[in-house]
């Protein structure tokens, strides 16, 4: 994925949590996984040399990067 498609699927998100260098977006309107091709529901966005996430529940995750960023597109069961 490059900058603008980024830039453009953010856009589209709704803006859910933000806590140091993770920021999590909601996917309110169904846009497809770019991996999976099947909506998601979040997408949590990791811009620090190293993060941790605390998941309070199962998920199934798809992966990609932009630039250095990782970007973590969450599945809920």
């Amino acid at each position: 994925m490059d900058r603008s498609e980024f830039d453009e699927l953010v856009s589209s998100l709704t803006p859910h949590e933000s806590a140091g260098t993770v920021n999590t977006y909601r996917n309110t309107v169904s846009i497809a996984c770019p991996a999976c091709e099947e909506p998601f529901d979040d997408l949590v966005v990791c811009q620090g040399e190293y993060d941790s996430l605390e998941l309070s529940k199962v998920l199934d995750l798809c992966v990609t990067t932009v630039d250095d960023d990782v970007l973590l597109f969450t599945h809920q069961h």
